[in-house]
């Protein structure tokens, strides 16, 4: 099975600057795409940052400028620098990632997501 695990969340005044890593663990035969999304309280779920299939990136137009995505193909672990936080920045970021891996012996791709981990930006 796949396992995406996060880390790197918590509490950071604005202005502050976080860094998430997220690694993806298990029978992964390939990643297709990975990235990170939000979803603050009362809010829908949404794109942050993400790698496209293509190795493209993606951002929100909230974030571009403040938030750099970035990988290490060699760990399957993706990281999100976050700078110049905002309180509008406060939620729980989700990592997700489509995989290609291998159940019963036979392959198959399925869409992944980590526990989430929060950050919160508050003076």
């Amino acid at each position: 099975q796949v396992q995406l695990v996060e880390s790197g969340g918590g509490l950071v005044q604005p202005g502050g600057s976080l860094r998430l890593s997220c690694a993806a663990s298990g029978s992964i035969v390939k990643i297709n795409t990975m990235g990170w999304y939000r979803q603050a309280p009362g809010k829908q779920r949404e794109l942050v940052a993400a790698f496209t299939s293509g190795g493209s990136t993606n951002y929100a137009d909230s974030v571009k400028a403040r938030f750099t995505i970035s990988r290490d193909n060699a760990k399957n672990t993706v990281y999100l620098q976050m700078n110049s936080l905002k309180p509008e920045d406060t939620a729980v970021y989700y990592c997700n990632a489509e995989i290609k891996t291998i159940g019963a012996g036979l392959p198959w791709v399925g869409a992944f997501w980590g526990q989430g981990t929060q950050v919160t930006v508050s003076s």
